[in-house]
């Protein structure tokens, strides 16, 4: 059996992430393609614990928040991601390791150590690193979203995020300008995705 593909969107929030995962999965059914969405943190017993951290980030350690994302991230990998990866779909998952090693290296860890406990973890294909001002992307939330800021969200903190998303060397980040219009930047998606088919050799099955 052919393996999968896993994509990731990654950015800071307020970036569009989730609505162009959205649109490049309907996109790529349309195809024919078996398509798995999902999402980190995730709905498990980790990442509802996680969730809660959005209204108090106080209450654990970065240290001890480090540690709920990777036993998250173990159990997204085990019950999801392998086994799609295994039966040859295309994974879109909403926030990936790069998202660790981005805001808990903000919080002070360090990111280089971050990438290396998550060394368990299948390496993404591609990484859709959507891009923009941190001040653009909390007028977005605030604005568009009507949400009210939760303790990831703040300005200072979001800018460091930004800069350690900017550092990241690995060779699977493409980077697209989050700031254009809903179609361009899923123009860029769908061809930066389309791309990694061709070069995989990756054929969806109508």
């Amino acid at each position: 059996m052919k393996q999968g593909l896993l994509i990731a969107f990654e950015g800071i929030d307020g970036t569009g992430k989730s609505t162009q995962l959205a649109l490049l999965a309907d996109f790529l059914r349309r195809l024919g393609c078996d398509v798995v969405v999902t999402r980190e943190p995730t709905d498990g017993e980790y990442g509802r614990r996680i969730r809660k951290l959005y209204l108090d980030r106080g209450r654990c350690t970065p240290e001890e928040e480090l540690d709920l994302f990777i036993r998250d991230r173990r159990q997204h990998v085990t019950d999801c991601i392998a086994p799609a990866l295994a039966a040859g779909s295309i994974v879109l998952t909403d926030r990936y390791y790069f998202s660790t090693a981005a805001y808990q290296g903000a919080a002070g860890c360090d990111p280089d150590r971050v990438f290396a406990a998550n060394s368990f973890a299948p390496e993404p294909d591609l990484v859709l690193l959507l891009t923009m001002e941190p001040e653009e992307s909390l007028a977005r939330i605030r604005e568009l979203r009507g949400d009210r800021l939760n303790d990831f969200e703040q300005l200072d903190q979001l800018r460091k995020v930004a800069r350690l998303f900017a550092s990241f060397p690995q060779g699977c980040i493409t980077r697209i300008d989050a700031a254009a219009s809903l179609d361009e930047v899923q123009a860029q998606v769908r061809q930066a995705v389309l791309a990694l088919m061709a070069r995989k050799g990756y054929r969806c099955e109508p």
